[in-house]
């Protein structure tokens, strides 16, 4: 060994851990040496797991690395134990063994700020990476874990609304009968639109925004095109999103009391 480094066919990166022919590795072969540097079990983590993953797009040095029992072991590596790894915590990109997606949110919940793990999340559905069932599963198997409490509000918004469309629909209406509002339209076809309550003396256009309806991004643009379509002929619109609408009903009645009584005066 020591007469193939001395010939320049093997370069040392760490114990045990060579380069051959030459030490102009990439990002990803500098992480697989730092996997294989810290022992059986080991896994790219946290933000050089986040960067393999495509979440994050700076460099993954220093390599963060967590396994079992890892190696000492010199900078560049942050090395992390975890006793607590299962096969759902583990994965393989480009052969390199990474946390998995779930885990690596988790562990990056435990650095980041809200804003910043909101754009992660966003980054995670952009990809197709993003689980809710398999986050859920990994907040509840590290309830201790500094991340848990950040991770499982952040998912929040992620978890579909117990209740169907068409539920949520009757349930406005028959909040807004109980409040003693002005009943709306239903199913009104303006502008070529089929709106879901409408108030024509007020020119009030009330919307429930599921999530799922989407479905694509060239729904979610239409969806948008058509309310600044609205806006433009003088209607006034509002969003409920299903979330909010579950979460907060009362407090989205009160909302659409307040609107209405503006656009009676107005």
């Amino acid at each position: 060994m020591a007469r193939l480094c001395e010939d320049g066919f093997l370069h040392r990166l760490y114990r045990g851990v060579y380069a051959v022919g030459h030490t102009n590795l990439s990002p990803h072969g500098e992480c697989l040496g730092a996997v294989l540097a810290c022992g059986r079990g080991a896994l790219l983590s946290h933000y050089s797991a986040a960067w393999l993953w495509g979440l994050a797009r700076h460099s993954p040095s220093p390599f963060h690395v967590t396994a079992p029992s890892p190696r000492s072991a010199r900078p560049p590596l942050r090395l992390h134990r975890s006793a607590s790894l299962t096969d759902a915590d583990r994965a393989l990109v480009r052969n390199i063994p990474v946390t998995s997606p779930a885990r690596t949110l988790l562990d990056q919940a435990a650095e980041l700020d809200r804003r910043r793990l909101d754009r992660m999340l966003e980054r995670s559905e952009e990809l197709g990476l993003i689980d809710v069932r398999k986050i859920d599963d990994v907040v509840a198997r590290n309830r201790g874990h500094r991340g848990a409490r950040s991770l499982g509000e952040a998912v929040a918004g992620y978890r579909p609304p117990r209740f169907t469309r068409s539920e949520a629909e009757r349930s406005l209406l028959d909040r807004i009968e109980r409040r003693g509002l002005p009943a709306p339209a239903t199913g009104f076809n303006l502008l070529g639109h089929e709106l879901d309550f409408f108030w024509d003396d007020l020119r009030l256009v009330v919307e429930l925004d599921f999530f799922e309806t989407h479905g694509t991004r060239g729904a979610f643009v239409r969806d948008r095109e058509r309310r600044e379509q609205l806006q433009r002929a003088g209607y006034t619109v509002s969003i409920v999103t299903g979330e909010v609408f579950e979460s907060e009903p009362e407090q989205v009645i009160e909302r659409l009391a307040e609107l209405i009584e503006r656009r009676g005066r107005s």
